[in-house]
């Protein structure tokens, strides 16, 4: 993990491989068409004040992530100055955008990798600031190389190590609204960072036994109570939809209890997590070239786990509750078949019409038992329908629930941390294609809206009265295309920041 530091030390004096510097597109009213922000105005000096010209004459734009290095001026100690694109230049007075700044700083922090230190030299007007860079910073030099000849030597592609320092300048390291900002983009990346390890670990390492094996250690670790349910345990309370969809593995399933308490707290949250550590399809078998990267099918319950334990490492005065839903989804003379009829723990009967419709059955099961201690709310998270990704692309979620001021509040946390979400209905008509003649619901309704048929399904299952949302992050859990900002190739630990944020909010009383 990077370290970071927060220094009051000038540019030019500062002993590092890289300075890092910001730069974006110069505002209408400007004769100027790239502009060097605040935070860089002693290395703009150090080039006579000409340091957007010698940009622009290399090429650079301004354009959002963009990285443009040139040799630092004479007098540096360090070699090398990295400017990176913020975007277009904000109207007078309004500052930066914190997503931005984040993605600026994760981008410049990728293009560090093999650097033993860099100085980011970003705007950083507040303490808040130097949070979102610095949370840009550890998010955008993460690497997942344990599978790598060279991975115990922590080296990530082409030999080159994670960015092993980042120094904030323009901190206040004696300041403790900057200390604690800092200190909190620590917690949650490195928790974000364990999330992703989670979701690109191969499926034949991270069954549900190991998962839950992993969190066992982090609840001990970080003083969290926690709680296995193997088969046997399963199956005497009753947890038919988690035993259907795990009877066709010879890897068992699990739901793991993580329980976050504090002697402070007047809010308790509940978060649930889809975790099918890997989805064939069962036997309703995915098709060749849809397989490939079920491994990422378990990305909701990392993000619960995660978050979780991020809660406990900040002290937030709120009970939070994490249900991870743990099973492998696979065919054979076991496995449950299209037509079988499931009883779910909360006592209703489900007959599945497809095998691949799989994770609303686990997360019955989890929402059922988190309703029963009576949460404030509940919130799940899975990487539930290839629909939802049809609606919302790659890199927007949706968000649904049963009760609209409550979403509001969810869909605003998560814009507010940096994650693309988009506020999503229930309609009624479309519950009606979910009913049975032989059962009292099916797994399936109608093909179209099926994300939202899906959150219709697992309404059905959230104890009377209390405040529930969906989150369907299918499209951004995992990032099959290349590297931007700061979020990787592979697993992105898509929806424990917004977690997080909830959770803070109820701490403080503001959640709706």
């Amino acid at each position: 993990m990077t370290a970071l530091t927060l220094s009051t030390a000038a540019a030019p004096g500062l002993r590092a491989d890289a300075i890092v510097i910001g730069v974006a597109k110069g505002a209408a009213s400007r004769s100027q068409a790239l502009v060097v922000a605040p935070g860089a105005e002693a290395v703009d000096k150090a080039y006579d004040g000409r340091l957007a010209g010698v940009l622009e004459t290399l090429g650079a734009s301004g354009a959002e992530g963009e990285v443009t290095k040139l040799p630092a001026p004479a007098g540096f100690k360090a070699p090398v100055v990295v400017a990176v694109g913020l975007g277009p230049e904000p109207e007078k007075d309004a500052g930066f955008d914190a997503e931005a700044l984040r993605r600026a700083a994760g981008a410049a922090a990728r293009a560090l990798a093999g650097a033993k230190k860099a100085a980011f030299a970003l705007p950083l007007t507040e303490a808040a600031d130097a949070g979102v860079v610095g949370e840009g910073v550890l998010l955008g030099a993460y690497s997942f190389d344990a599978y790598k000849e060279s991975g115990k030597d922590a080296k990530a592609k082409n030999g080159k190590a994670p960015l092993a320092e980042a120094a904030l300048l323009g901190g206040k390291p004696r300041d403790k609204a900057y200390k604690a900002a800092v200190e909190r983009a620590a917690a949650v990346a490195e928790e974000l960072n364990r999330a992703r390890d989670l979701v690109n670990t191969p499926p034949n390492d991270l069954n549900p036994e190991a998962f839950a094996a992993v969190a066992q250690v982090a609840a001990k670790e970080h003083g969290i109570k926690v709680q296995v349910l193997d088969e046997k345990a399963l199956t005497k309370g009753g947890y038919g939809g988690i035993l259907g969809v795990g009877a066709g593995s010879a890897a068992g399933p699990r739901l793991v209890k993580l329980s976050y308490t504090s002697s402070k707290a007047k809010k308790s949250l509940a978060f649930v997590g889809k975790g099918i550590t890997y989805d064939s399809g069962g036997i309703s078998l995915k098709p060749a070239g849809h397989n490939e990267t079920m491994k990422c099918d378990m990305a909701g319950a990392a993000a619960v786990f995660a978050a979780v334990v991020a809660a406990a490492r900040l002290g937030l005065e709120v009970n939070v509750t994490g249900w991870l839903a743990l099973a492998e989804n696979m065919p054979s003379g076991s496995a449950t078949r299209p037509g079988d009829v499931l009883r779910m723990y909360s006592g209703k009967t489900v007959e599945v019409l497809n095998t691949d419709a799989e994770g609303r059955l686990v997360l019955a099961d989890a929402l059922w038992a988190a309703s029963q201690e009576k949460p404030d709310a509940i919130i799940d998270v899975a990487t539930l329908t290839g629909a939802m990704m049809v609606a919302l692309g790659s890199r927007t979620y949706g968000v649904m629930a049963n009760d609209d001021a409550f979403r509001t509040a969810v869909y605003e946390a998560a814009e507010e941390v940096g994650e693309p979400a988009w506020p999503m209905p229930l309609p009624e008509h479309l519950r009606k294609g979910m009913d049975s003649a032989t059962a009292d619901i099916a797994n399936m309704g109608e093909r179209m809206g099926g994300g939202l048929v899906a959150g219709l399904f697992l309404r059905e299952f959230v104890g009377e009265g209390i405040a529930w949302a969906h989150l369907d992050i299918a499209g951004p859990a995992y990032n099959e295309g290349g590297p931007f900002g700061y979020t990787p190739k592979g697993g992105t630990g898509t929806a424990v920041r917004t977690l997080v944020r909830v959770a803070e909010l109820a701490a403080a009383g503001d959640l709706g």
